[in-house]
């Protein structure tokens, strides 16, 4: 998993949690529900990319 897709999908995590924040703050249930859903699939991607990493890491094991 590269670094830049680690930034970019935790700084997708943490604009979902203000997101989310703000509509509870503000009693925007829409808003409130959008950041949930940018989590959601801030946390596909970060798994997606882990699963990634294991398979290099497998991957990688074989070739010794």
């Amino acid at each position: 998993m590269g670094t830049e897709d680690k930034f970019n999908n935790k700084a997708e995590e943490l604009a979902g949690k203000a997101k989310e924040g703000l509509g509870k703050v503000t009693d925007d249930e829409s808003l409130e529900a959008e950041g949930r859903a940018d989590q959601s699939e801030s946390h596909v991607k970060q798994a997606g990319e882990k699963v990634k990493d294991a398979a290099g890491k497998v991957k990688d094991a074989f070739k010794d």
